[in-house]
């Protein structure tokens, strides 16, 4: 025996044989004479979990394989209710809904595809479409219907009505179909209800829509309003569109980028620059402003030792030159005032606390993600698109350190995807790694003829490094050696492995060079330590007491 779309039933599969019927007629308009709407109990996918009372689902892991069904047969204009309960940044596209003419009890689960678009969709007797991602947030309630002539609307909160997609058959009985995909985590069935439209409210066809729903014009999903149909014409057609193919193909590679599990409480600071908006519940900031100035953005919270940091580069402009930069700072964003934020943000290290920042000088597209991480011994670690990269600078982690972004050049907009404690995810290298090694010797770049001097260095998201002003207090390490190099004065030089070390690193007080070495990196554009990668401000000759 085989299920409604094409699979075989298991042993323990739950069958129902269901006789054919019409669709029930459409009451009277009032209270519902018929059984309250739940989630079909059994047909279900695989990352889909269901409570006790079958009213609310949640997808566990990943951002598919979580298609859910009605219990029962829904009748022509009765509004299917569902309140978004959860909401995961991380992922591209939201909630997929429709309807069914296949009875979900005679469907096995085992059967179902991941995606409701484009697979099932691609099956006859099924229809649905993505909701669109700026409706998808935590609270708001979603209403969907089918009316007589097969064509389906969605309302959000207390919205205008608009048309989804039509075509679908209405002559057969149809079970509610939701997807909850993508953005979508979490959904709860609210009481379904049947208004014909001789008992729709007049505002219920108004063609202004509220402000928060205003969509852009040239979204190729747009919906069209109620008031812009003739209700009255019976050959009304339009061909349902499914969400496209390549948010699945994003969401997968991203999938492999991402912990299964990320914790989403960490967000962006109240406190930014006047040239950066905050959106969609403080998760994303956007640069509103053609200056690259002033463009500060602070994380909500201090991070935690080994915590990996997922930021998202949501929109990247091509023409513009330039990329992102980051950073970490002990100073509590609370403590600062929007007139404090320089419109240059490496002036800040000239403050008391410790600020160092970085630049990623690869191109970044929309789309790549990028992973942050300071580890226990203080060394912050970059990942680019699964890549790791390696230690890109020391940092000072026995206070609390804020992470800080700035937005200018082709990097627009980021999203703050989530955080989880995972030293190993996405190849971030652990102390012992060789891309981490502090004393590597591969750590100049510069474009002068010296053949040692212009080797490239492992880390090459990071073109320059600024760290706290002379006069912090935390600005020398407690031991000016570096642990690669903290043997007797006979090491040898980190970058000619000829000569002894001798010369201290003025201001981050690092012991790795020959002065001669010294002298030729000091006269380098962008000069920075072989070991922290702080700027190097000056160098000093010292000598061994015998």
């Amino acid at each position: 025996l085989s299920d409604s779309i094409g699979g075989s039933f298991s042993a323990s599969s739950h069958r129902c044989h269901h006789k054919q019927k019409h669709c029930l007629p459409i009451p009277q308009c009032g209270a519902l004479s018929i059984s309250p709407l739940l989630f079909h109990p059994h047909t279900k996918g695989s990352q889909i979990i269901m409570d006790t009372t079958q009213k609310a689902v949640k997808r566990q892991a990943s951002f598919c394989n979580a298609i859910t069904f009605s219990n029962r047969p829904i009748v022509i204009y009765e509004q299917v209710r569902l309140k978004i309960t959860k909401k995961q940044c991380c992922w591209s596209g939201a909630l997929r809904l429709g309807f069914t003419s296949k009875d979900p009890s005679r469907i096995n689960p085992d059967t179902l595809p991941k995606y409701a678009c484009p697979d099932l969709v691609s099956q006859s007797g099924f229809w649905a479409k993505a909701l669109p991602e700026e409706f998808a947030n935590e609270g708001n309630i979603i209403a969907f219907w089918v009316d007589k002539k097969g064509r389906v609307f969605y309302r959000v909160n207390d919205s205008a009505a608009m048309l989804f997609f039509s075509g679908v058959r209405t002559a057969e009985p149809l079970w509610a179909l939701i997807d909850v995909y993508g953005l979508t985590r979490g959904v709860q069935l609210l009481d379904s209800e049947i208004i014909p439209p001789d008992c729709l409210r007049p505002r219920s066809f108004t063609a202004i829509r509220r402000p928060s729903l205003r969509r852009e014009t040239e979204d190729t999903r747009l919906s069209v309003s109620l008031c812009d149909l003739n209700l009255q014409e019976e050959t009304f057609h339009m061909t349902a569109t499914t969400c496209p193919i390549p948010q699945n193909s994003l969401n997968s590679q991203h999938s492999h980028l991402l912990p299964s599990q990320l914790e989403s409480d960490l967000r962006f600071h109240h406190l930014r620059g006047p040239h950066v908006k905050i959106l969609d519940d403080q998760t994303v900031a956007r640069l509103e402003h053609a200056r690259e100035e002033r463009t500060l953005v602070f994380t909500s919270r201090p991070l935690r030792i080994n915590e990996t940091i997922f930021v998202k580069i949501n929109k990247s402009n091509a023409v513009r030159t330039g990329t992102l930069s980051y950073g970490v700072t002990s100073c509590d964003p609370s403590t600062l005032r929007p007139s404090d934020l320089p419109y240059n943000p490496e002036s800040l290290v000239d403050r008391k606390e410790f600020w160092v920042i970085c630049r990623v000088v690869v191109p970044l597209q929309s789309g790549d993600i990028l992973g942050f991480m300071v580890n226990s011994d203080g060394e912050l670690h970059l990942s680019h698109n699964g890549a790791g990269t390696g230690m890109q600078v020391c940092v000072d982690c026995s206070q609390p350190l804020w992470m800080f972004f700035v937005l200018h050049g082709a990097v627009t907009q980021i999203r703050l995807l989530g955080s989880t404690i995972l030293a190993e995810r996405l190849g971030l290298s652990t102390p012992s790694s060789p891309t981490s090694t502090p004393s590597s010797p591969t750590v100049l770049c510069s474009g002068v003829s010296d053949p040692i001097l212009s080797t490239c260095g492992s880390g090459p998201l990071c073109s320059s490094v600024s760290g706290t002003a002379p006069n912090s207090p935390i600005s020398l390490p407690e031991s000016p050696m570096s642990p690669s190099v903290a043997g007797p004065w006979g090491d040898e030089c980190t970058i000619c492995y000829e000569n002894m070390v001798d010369t201290v690193i003025y201001s981050c007080g690092h012991m790795c060079l020959c002065y001669s070495c010294g002298l030729k990196l000091k006269k380098m554009a962008n000069a920075c330590c072989p070991i922290c990668r702080r700027a190097i401000k000056d160098i000093i000759k010292t000598y061994r007491s015998t």
